[in-house]
Order: C-alpha cells, then structure tokens, then sequence
C-alpha cells in the first residue's frame, strides 16, 4: 500500500470570517434583537476588541428566561459565559472539534493575537466532514480521543485517515488509525 500525504485542515480554512458581535453592557433584549436579525444564535462580546465572553441563546434561555428575569433589565455582562474559549486559526479541525467535544462547545471564537477573526461551529465542520462530527461525538461519550474499546486495548470506530470503520483502531501521532492505514 502506498503512503498518501495528507495535509491537515486548518481552522482558518472552515471558520465564518465574520463573526457577529456585541458588547458587555448591552441589554440581553438588544442582543437577542441582534442574534435575530443576523440569523445567529450566538455573540462574541468584545470589550476594547479582545473577547471577553460569549452569549449563546442557551445563556439567555437559561439564565434569563427560565428565571423570569427581564431581558429588557439584564445586561449581557451578567449572564454571558466566560471566560470565553477559544481556537488558534492555524490549529487543525480535528483538534477543534476534539476541544469542542472535550468542552461540550458547538461553537469556538478564532483568535489570533488577542483579536476576534473568525468563528468555528459544529455546522462548519459538519459541513467539512459528516463523519467527523460523528467522531466527536463519539469522543464525547467516551471521555477520550477515540471510539469504543474492543476490551483488547484497540478502539473501535472510524479511522481518521481512510474513513473506513474498524475494530482495531490505534491512536498513532494523534490520530485514530485502521491497520491499513498504521502500515503505510
């Protein structure tokens, strides 16, 4: 079998480079408005250009609506979670999405020397690779970075390399490989 070179994604590849924004002291009723007519369902808030958190329809969901506050009285500072996690542009997809299913994220703000440039979601990848996402999600279950043990200390699940599903997975310089693919 011939070794392939394959080149890894990079987040600046897939990211949306435009991504929606608001600020702290905004009320939670003006950046739901926002998140509605962007046809978003989060904010990145920046204070002097650097992103100090995120506001997410679950964050107004939860800690506005359900407790029967008025999103007209809230600022987003109150309920926006941070610090805010974010991704490096160069850094592959495949360590995005892992920290996204390591964190419970759909969603991470790129940012390269302190400034907002983008932001990664599941979408993005999805739209990537379909089977990466499942692979996420997979890693999520589990708590590690690969599928289900065989009980021979192999995983089982999706190689990261030909996409062919196995029972003998093995984690080989970060990424899940079939014996095919660990020979080339």
């Amino acid at each position: 079998m011939q070794a392939k070179e394959v080149r890894e994604i990079l987040v600046r590849e897939v990211m949306s480079s435009r991504p929606r924004t608001g600020r702290p002291d905004m009320t939670v009723k003006e950046a739901a408005a926002l998140m509605l007519r962007e046809g978003v369902g989060s904010l990145v808030v920046l204070e002097e250009g650097e992103p100090v958190g995120i506001l997410t329809e679950r964050d107004i969901l939860y800690k506005v609506v359900a407790l029967g506050k008025m999103p007209a009285r809230v600022r987003v500072a109150q309920v926006m979670s941070s610090p805010v996690i974010t991704i490096s542009p160069d850094s592959s997809v495949a360590v995005a999405a892992k920290r996204m299913s390591d964190l419970h994220l759909r969603r991470l703000p790129v940012v390269e020397d302190g400034k907002l440039i983008g932001m990664l979601t599941e979408k993005d990848i999805l739209r990537l690779s379909p089977s990466l996402i499942e692979l996420t999600r997979e890693w999520g279950k589990i708590g590690v970075g690969g599928g289900r043990s065989n009980g021979q200390g192999s995983l089982v699940g999706y190689c990261e390399s030909c996409e062919a599903y196995s029972f003998d997975l093995t984690l080989e310089n970060g990424a899940l490989l079939c014996p095919d693919c660990r020979e080339g």
